[in-house]
């Protein structure tokens, strides 16, 4: 992806620091004094609230979108879901750029069996190129993204690992995978890889399953839909129309794609025992229980969520009851949308967050260590925060740096009827920021900049560091609506590193990598993914806060080969290279850790 002997670019290209130790580069960012400490040499409590500063830079940036969602007498399903984010680096100039899937019209009614199209540039999914002084340009017909039918999620990472992030985009009718030709332009090779699929697409996850060193490919389906002209409303047709619920339709299968590593995908959830029908909507991946093969866990609209267990012989289980994630504490099942697969306490063992609608309540699982996970919305504060709120795309991030993983949620109802049935919700939200603690979760929303004042259909997000000063931005899409680039602002003086793996062994992208970073406070830990809470795909670069420590005890990566890589002594506030040796080797002094 990144070559060994060459620094990130933008504002890190112009660093003083430019060191090259092999397999690492680290180039020094610039950024504000260490934070205090309470004497004692340890991190202070972490009990004052503390707020975020999140900036609207959209306008600024150069990014003029609108998403269509045709809006129809009928009420069709279709026209609540919203659609995805990508933020990536297309061109590895060590900028972030920016890609957003787009609807496509259909008629008021829609005959059955009909597949919308693009019919004009208005339906185009947009591609955005981040230029040197921040602000996005259109390259949208240069890409070559547009995209065909009725787009709904994103994925990116680099398939056949030749160094370019490729993007497969998910929709109703079908989905399209891009292989990048090197400069942020893209040839459609969905017929060649053989993964044009089915039905109506919603998530997909780019993952190792079998830890050959190729990303496979796991696309979620939602229902067995189609155009049916179904009255959903008063029972005698005497009051206004609405949406239908899940329960009205079929569950299906996901799609599993093994690569073959050729150019050429096989669909394998039959043989893999990934075909359990789903009302799949949000799909994430972590090793939940450390035995070396990466698990699933599959957000269900309205039906058991899906925990997949990997066996040792490469086929999976789904254990969703008996680790206790398939409901809520009271046992009832909810409308899971979004979801992220994450450390939040720093234990060192992936915990599960899930979001609803409301009057569900997210549900935070904590994982116990021994398989099963207990449903802590309650104790967290999740539960009672977000009991009047509906939420699609989450991410684990840590907005101020502090080393522990807070929440950004996207809200915003299903139904734009709601307020007449329940006058005491919303179909427009604010966004949602919740700060983690270290032993509960705050709302701290309301003190956290305009944009969490603000109502939007929220859908889709994707997190990264869009501006490269080591605080996580975010890009948020609405339904029928603007698109959003929120840059974090947050005023802290807390340390933090980010890291560009580089597979050797493994896949290219580093994704399944566990990254364990530990300070004089503690460790914490990082699963390396670009799966993104709700149709989404983020940023592939690793990101820790590291409080006020400003050096990095130790760096330990477990790459997906079982290679070991462990870096020492690192200095913070930078973004650094590594790539995955061919063979594990003593770290130096220096941290650095060579590859032959």
């Amino acid at each position: 992806m990144r070559q060994v002997d060459s620094c990130l670019v933008g504002p890190v290209r112009d660093c003083a620091a430019h060191l090259l130790f092999g397999a690492l580069c680290l180039c020094l960012v610039p950024t504000a004094a260490p934070a205090q400490t309470d004497g004692s040499g340890s991190q202070p409590a972490v009990e004052a609230v503390v707020p975020g500063r999140f900036v609207d830079n959209t306008e600024k940036a150069g990014v003029h979108f609108l998403h269509q969602a045709p809006h129809t007498s009928r009420k069709y399903l279709i026209e609540t879901m919203g659609s995805g984010v990508a933020l990536f680096d297309c061109d590895n100039d060590g900028r972030l750029d920016l890609y957003l899937v787009n609807g496509a019209p259909y008629s008021d009614p829609t005959p059955k069996g009909f597949i919308p199209q693009k019919t004009g540039s208005k339906y185009w999914n947009r591609m955005y190129h981040q230029k040197l002084d921040g602000t996005f340009e259109d390259i949208t017909e240069k890409s070559g993204l547009q995209g065909v039918g009725y787009g709904m999620g994103v994925a990116v990472a680099d398939y056949d690992n030749d160094g370019y992030e490729d993007v497969f985009v998910t929709g109703y009718g079908g989905n399209r995978l891009y292989h990048n030709n090197g400069d942020c332009t893209f040839t459609d090779v969905t017929e060649k890889a053989g993964v044009a699929g089915s039905g109506w697409s919603t998530s997909a996850a780019w993952v190792d399953l079998d830890n050959d060193g190729l990303l496979d490919l796991v696309v979620a389906r939602y229902v067995t839909w189609n155009w049916d002209d179904l009255w959903c409303g008063p029972e005698h047709r005497d009051g206004y129309r609405g949406y239908c619920h899940p329960d009205v339709f079929q569950p299906i299968t996901m799609l599993v794609y093994h690569n073959d590593g050729n150019g050429h995908f096989t669909e394998v959830s039959h043989k893999l025992g990934l075909d359990k029908p789903a009302k799949a909507l949000g799909i994430a991946a972590a090793d939940y229980d450390r035995d070396g093969r990466i698990d699933l866990y599959v957000a269900n609209d309205s039906m058991p969520e899906f925990l997949f267990h990997q066996k040792a012989d490469g086929t999976f289980e789904e254990v969703g009851l008996e680790s206790e994630v398939a409901v809520n504490a009271a046992g009832q099942t909810f409308a899971g949308m979004g979801v992220d697969f994450a450390d939040y306490d720093n234990d060192g063992w992936p915990d599960i967050v899930v979001t609803d609608l409301a009057n569900q309540r997210y549900a935070i699982y904590r994982n116990n260590r021994d398989g099963t996970f207990d449903d802590v919305s309650g104790p967290s504060g999740i539960g009672a925060m977000s009991q009047l709120h509906s939420g699609w795309s989450v991410r684990f991030m840590d907005y101020d740096n502090n080393g522990w993983k807070d929440l950004l949620i996207a809200q915003g109802h299903d139904l734009d009827t709601i307020e007449k049935t329940s006058p005491q919700l919303r179909y427009r939200e604010p966004m949602m920021l919740v700060r983690n603690t270290g032993k509960r979760f705050e709302d701290v929303s309301q003190i956290s900049g305009d944009i969490f004042h603000d109502p939007w259909v929220s859908r889709g997000m994707a997190i990264g560091d869009i501006d490269n000063d080591g605080r996580i931005d975010a890009v948020v899409s609405t339904n029928g609506g603007p698109a959003h680039i929120l840059l974090n602002e947050t005023a802290t003086a807390n340390h933090w590193i980010t890291l560009h793996l580089t597979g050797h062994k493994s896949n290219r992208d580093g994704i399944g990598a566990v990254v364990k970073l530990t300070t004089v406070h503690g460790s914490q830990w990082v699963t390396a993914s670009t799966a993104s809470g709700y149709l989404s795909s983020s940023d592939p670069r690793v990101h820790f806060g590291m409080g006020d420590s400003s050096v990095a005890g130790s760096i330990e990566i477990h790459w997906p080969s079982g290679i070991v890589q462990t870096l020492t002594d690192v200095k913070g506030d930078r973004q650094i290279q590594v790539d995955e040796p061919v063979v594990a080797i003593a770290p130096g002094p220096t941290g650095d850790a060579k590859s032959r």
